[in-house]
């Protein structure tokens, strides 16, 4: 299943930590498939990973919070929920 179908279906614990699973397994793929062909320095890598250190990633996860209200300008509610969490994650793979 897609990453972002996963994402979409985020609204519970349950589903939050499969659709952490399958963000780690997209990086993974990310990382193996930079080694088979690497791509430009200067662009997201053959994963479409905009952010590949921790510190880009989070750091590119909290400007979109910061931008958005955590969302809430794009859509998202205002309380706290497993869906915003899991778009926070998202985020920091394509964020720029």
């Amino acid at each position: 299943m897609e990453l972002y179908t996963r994402l979409e279906q985020v609204n519970d614990r349950a589903s939050f930590f499969e659709f952490v699973q399958a963000l780690i397994d997209d990086r993974r793929d990310a990382v193996e498939q930079e080694k088979l062909a690497p791509g430009s320095p200067y662009s997201a890598d053959t994963g479409a990973w905009e952010h590949t250190t921790i510190e880009h990633y989070l750091d590119a996860a909290l400007a979109w919070a910061k931008t958005t209200n955590m969302g809430i300008a794009q859509g998202l509610s205002e309380e706290p929920t497993w869906q915003a969490f899991a778009v926070f994650l998202y985020v920091g793979k394509i964020y720029e």
